[in-house]
């Protein structure tokens, strides 16, 4: 049985001064998660990611579609759900008048529990923070209000477990600490589905679904979708970089040119080869031009994806 399931979830919303404008946050999608999986929602602000995360945690109900949480109904038993999940959200919403001991036992108290039963399961993420538990949660930094979130989630022993967007904001230091964490909570069999922007983040995952717009592009191991990218690509520089990309774009033997880094990533169309796009660029007036093949990551798939998409 898959711990988490998805089924044709379909959710808009509203909008304007009259309520007439129908926002789609997310359009007929589908994935599941199996037990014990790391499984990463991956795609930019406003993709509808917080939106399934929040009807995957009873907190919102979908239009459309169905979803399950350890073989439950989101909407028949969502009293049941909320008592074997985790969720942290994005933005932080712990008491912040409180301090970090309050929150965790005040967490605690609502699941019926106690700091010390569940201890074990914090305890290399709360030796972090520790020493400023007397601190009020708001009068923390970014990365330990973070893991203070993850000790309130985790205090009742979830099933499974959701992080919204748990890295963004913080330190890359805090965030590299936070996916270590991330890692070990899975090797305790821990059912995860985290979302992110960052598309670096995806190799952290077992399987990722890439969503856009409220669509999901590819739903598969990281390495499966980067294996699928079935392109020739280049990264590019020159001494004018401006110019270049105008110059990328006027070629109609380039299917993308985007800026990536110090360069520009460029996917040719089949049969332009780098010498032909060294050629071009040296007729077009630029100088000092680097042009490399190149293995593409997550982001170039994610990219690509998105054209085939639109």
């Amino acid at each position: 049985m898959s711990a988490i399931t998805v089924e044709h979830i379909t959710k808009t919303y509203a909008q304007g001064n009259a309520k007439k404008t129908k926002v789609v946050a997310l359009n007929d999608i589908s994935f599941s998660v199996e037990q014990g999986q790391l499984f990463g929602l991956i795609g930019p602000d406003g993709a509808g990611k917080t939106s399934l995360f929040r009807i995957l945690t009873t907190v919102l109900l979908a239009d459309k579609g169905n979803a399950a949480v350890d073989g439950l109904d989101v909407v028949k038993d969502y009293r049941k759900i909320r008592n074997i999940v985790g969720y942290m959200p994005g933005r932080f919403s712990l008491y912040q008048d409180l301090t970090v001991e309050e929150n965790l036992n005040f967490f605690a108290t609502i699941f019926h529990t106690t700091v010390k039963k569940n201890y074990d399961l914090i305890h290399d993420i709360y030796i972090q923070i520790e020493p400023f538990k007397k601190r009020k949660a708001g009068a923390l930094s970014g990365g330990m209000k973070q893991k203070l979130a993850l000790c309130c989630a985790l205090i009742h022993k979830p099933k499974v477990l959701f992080l919204d967007e748990p890295t963004t904001g913080v330190d890359p230091v805090s965030r590299r600490d936070f996916w270590d964490i991330i890692a070990r909570l899975k090797a305790q069999d821990i059912t995860i589905l985290v979302s992110t922007p960052y598309m670096d983040e995806a190799n952290r995952c077992e399987k990722i679904a890439l969503i856009q717009t409220g669509r999901i592009l590819s739903v598969s191991t990281p390495a499966k979708i980067i294996e699928e990218f079935g392109h020739s690509l280049f990264a590019v520089r020159s001494n004018d970089m401006y110019g270049l990309l105008q110059s990328l774009k006027q070629n109609s033997s380039i299917e993308q040119s985007y800026p990536f880094g110090a360069y520009y990533h460029v996917i040719p169309k089949k049969g332009f080869s780098d010498t032909d796009l060294v050629q071009y660029l040296e007729t077009n007036g630029h100088t000092e031009i680097e042009v490399k093949a190149i293995k593409p990551d997550i982001e170039d798939s994610f990219i690509d994806l998105m054209k085939q998409n639109a």
